[in-house]
Formats: C-alpha cells, structure tokens, sequence
C-alpha cells in the first residue's frame, strides 16, 4: 500500500474511532443519573454480597475501553489527550444546551405523552451536577489511562497488550469512579456518604470487570486495525 493511501486510511479510521468516543462519552453523561441494579449475588465467607448498585452510564463505557485502547496503540499519547481535550469541550457544550433547555418553560397538554416541566427537570436538571463531575473526573482518567498505558508499553515494548490496556484502566477507572459519583451525586445531596461508600467500589469494580472480560475484543480490535491499515499483524501476549 503506498503511503498516501495508508495515511488516508489513517485519517478516515481516526475520523470514525474519534466520533464513536465522543458519542459514547456524552451518551454516559447524560443517562448516568440514574442507577441501576446488578442482579448478581455470591456468597463470601458465609456473607451475601450483592445485588450490585451503580449508575446506568456504566453501559457505553466498554466501547470506550476499547477505543482508547486502540487510540492509545494507533494515535499515540497526544492524540488522546487531544480528544479527552475535545470530548470535555463537547460535554460542557451539551451541558450548556441542557442548561437553557431548562430555563425554558415546557408546554404541558392535557393527556399528552410528552415530558411535563417538573419531569424534564427532574431528569436533565440532575444531569447537570453529574456532567459537571463527569468533565473533571473524564479528564482526570483520561489522561492518566494514556500517560499510564505508554509508560507500560515503553517497559514492555509491543508485548503484553493486555497489561497496557487492563493496567493503565484500572487506575484511571478509580480515578473516574470516585470523582463523578462524589461531584454528582454526594455533593448534590442525591444519594450520602454510606450509600457512595457502597456504590463507588462496586461501580469500580464492574467497569474493571468489563475491562478484563473485554480483553478478546481488544485484542481483536488490534488485530481488525492491523489488517485494515495493512500492516504486519503482530500482536504479542
């Protein structure tokens, strides 16, 4: 493949894995006010543990594993902070949006389907404080994953994708964890300090759960941008 070619692909692939991380990062913002329940429940040392609470938002977050995983490996380290730089750019601009959404008073009609004024702001209204924490505690984890994630490959070479990948998540995920659940919702009053005691580890622990699990589909996903770019597929344990 000549160069020319191959910087275009390099070009239109960024373009996409960009788009899709951005998208997944505001579609989290915005659902993550509300929580969820795990049904999964085990026994330890004759203790039931679970069901598991967290936040709805922990959905798209897999996807966003894996893209800055890839865009880590592909981009390079300057390429993710660019895009962290963007993306919190991006949800401070829908958090704008939502902010004057709420200043305008809702038509309500009789009978209809649509969202009343108390329910719109019920729900986007406490979005907000979440967005607010979810820009600092993005960032944060964001440019901790790619400073971490490059000083492992710069240890390890092109070796051991799953230890750059799952290691340099499971920092930055605590990281992330902690600071949107305490910014939006232990200071905003929707949920105390004993309920972010249990919550946060365990919205810790599924996303490093997910992390693991997801591990194939990183590898695959290195394999899939390989092939497409051209290059020599080698990819290492």
């Amino acid at each position: 493949m000549d160069k020319l070619t191959l910087n275009g692909r390099k070009q239109w692939l960024f373009v996409f894995l960009a788009g899709l991380f951005v998208t997944n990062a505001i579609t989290a913002e915005l659902i993550s006010n509300k929580l969820i329940e795990i049904p999964i429940s085990f026994s330890l040392n004759g203790q039931k543990i679970g069901p598991f609470i967290t936040i709805v938002g922990v959905i798209p977050w897999p996807v966003v594993f894996i893209l800055t995983d890839l865009l880590n490996e592909f981009y390079g380290e300057k390429a993710v902070r660019r895009i962290s730089w963007i993306t919190a750019i991006l949800i401070a601009y829908c958090f704008i949006i939502v902010s004057i959404a709420l200043q305008l008073p809702a038509k309500e009609i009789p009978g209809s389907t649509l969202a009343t004024n108390s329910e719109f702001s019920k729900v986007f209204g406490q979005a907000q404080a979440v967005i607010i924490g979810s820009i600092a505690a993005f960032l944060l984890s964001q440019i901790m994953d790619a400073t971490l994630f490059h000083w492992i490959k710069r240890k390890t070479g092109n070796k051991y994708i799953w230890l750059r990948s799952t290691g340099s998540t499971a920092v930055s995920q605590m990281v992330d964890t902690v600071v949107v659940l305490y910014i939006g919702f232990v200071m905003t009053g929707a949920i105390t300090m004993s309920e972010f005691s249990h919550i946060a580890p365990t919205n810790y622990l599924l996303k490093l759960g997910i992390a693991i699990l997801l591990t194939p589909l990183i590898y695959l996903g290195h394999f899939l941008v390989r092939k497409y770019l051209k290059e020599d597929i080698q990819v290492s344990d």
